[in-house]
């Protein structure tokens, strides 16, 4: 039994509100940070416990759904990400499924729950093929009772990796009215066919633009126009010759790699492993649980 959620949560986390700064910035080492980190270790081991102390319920598995490269070091940064996720939610079992190229590959996963409960995050960033047949499709071909949560954009805490991978990379526009004139951005994507993924998409290069203060063009690898070079082109054409490329993939990669290579100058790195990631992951498996735990008891008691 499998069930999808649409996306209508990009800003339903209270501490990413649009226009807002993340507790603490993006800078992870400051106090603000490291107690948020605290507390919330400390909230994933009382949740184990109701309110008279005795065991809750066993929570849903969480399996991560990646794409699959050939790349090694995408199946490196899905495994670190996981890592991630358990140390910021100690005692929920986390499992990792791939679409295709990388095991292990998400049928087998599935299959190895038996008749567990458990809730799919796609590691993908917008709706598309993956998101609305493949990974249902699998979902429902187990004993498993399975929820299959939004994929990860738009969101807030998305567009604040892209931030923080570009200053990590060096991005800086400036704070004059000349400099940002300057200066634009392309969000660079995989692309797909799916008019839905373009939406989404677009949605993340206008938050990111939101939080620049800069245009920021998406952009993709293939399957969809422009490509990257493309944009940057075009932006040159509009008098934007500072232009920094934002990688918009969960992990390293080919399209990711040629994306980067077609910057005219500073290009970020991948989303990745980001501790945002991580976040952002636990939001819509928090999120997905609830919403399935409700429909059970209201199908109790009905």
């Amino acid at each position: 039994m499998t069930a999808s959620l649409p996306v209508h949560d990009q800003y339903d986390d209270p501490d990413h509100r649009p226009g807002g700064e993340l507790p603490g910035g993006v800078h992870l080492d400051s106090t603000a940070q490291i107690m948020n980190r605290i507390s919330t270790r400390l909230a994933g081991r009382l949740s184990l416990l109701a309110r008279d102390r005795t065991p809750r319920p066993t929570p849903p598995v969480l399996v991560l759904v990646a794409h699959g490269s050939r790349d090694p070091r995408a199946l490196a940064t899905v495994r670190t990400l996981a890592e991630r996720i358990r140390e910021l939610r100690p005692g929920l079992s986390v499992r990792l499924g791939h679409i295709e190229l990388d095991e292990p590959l998400l049928p087998d996963t599935l299959a190895a729950l038996g008749e567990e409960s458990a809730v799919l995050v796609p590691l993908l960033l917008s709706r598309g093929h993956h998101v609305k047949r493949d990974i249902p499709e699998a979902a429902a071909a187990v004993p498993a009772r399975t929820r299959v949560a939004p994929p990860l954009g738009p969101h807030p805490l998305l567009v604040a990796t892209l931030h923080a991978r570009l200053l990590e990379a060096g991005w800086h526009a400036g704070t004059s009215g000349a400099g940002r004139a300057r200066s634009a951005v392309v969000l660079a994507a995989a692309g797909s066919r799916d008019p839905d993924a373009a939406l989404d998409t677009g949605r993340t290069a206008e938050l990111l633009a939101d939080r620049l203060g800069v245009p920021v063009v998406p952009a993709y690898a293939s399957a969809a126009a422009p490509t990257v070079a493309d944009a940057v082109r075009s932006l040159n054409a509009r008098g934007r010759h500072r232009v920094a490329v934002a990688p918009y993939f969960t992990a390293p990669g080919r399209f990711a790699t040629e994306c980067a290579r077609a910057a005219p100058g500073l290009a970020a790195a991948p989303l990745g492993a980001h501790p945002l990631m991580a976040r952002l992951v636990l939001h819509r498996y928090d999120r997905t649980a609830a919403t399935a735990a409700g429909t059970e008891r209201a199908l109790s008691s009905a």
